[in-house]
């Protein structure tokens, strides 16, 4: 119990310095849409690999992809708004690409 109690004293005294104020996506709710979209017993190997310290292909994938999509969101222009639209494309075809393999069974990752 005296761990948890410096760790909640720790942590109010961060939040009351403003050490978290700054953080990425800070007020912002979290979009999980991509996540639940996947089945469920897919779902359930990656918080069993992301808690291993393990993350798939497919894992990063989707959090480029995220991380694209923010991007473009303030992207004004144009030639760069087409370029990162491609990109964002052809992440999402090789995410979409592995899963079905998945769903078929012909598909392996190596660890």
């Amino acid at each position: 119990m005296a761990f948890d109690r410096t760790v909640e004293k720790l942590l109010q005294e961060a939040i009351a310095n403003g050490e978290f104020d700054n953080l990425k996506g800070s007020g912002k709710p979290l979009n999980l849409d991509e996540y639940f979209s996947l089945p469920e017993d897919v779902r359930a190997g990656f918080t069993l690999l992301k808690n291993s310290g393990v993350a798939p292909q497919e894992v990063s994938l989707l959090k480029e992809i995220s991380q694209l999509k923010e991007k473009l969101e303030k992207l004004t222009d144009e030639t760069k708004r087409k370029k990162l639209i491609k990109e964002i494309s052809d992440k999402q075809l090789t995410f979409d690409l592995l899963m079905e393999r998945k769903r078929k069974g012909q598909y392996r990752e190596q660890y």
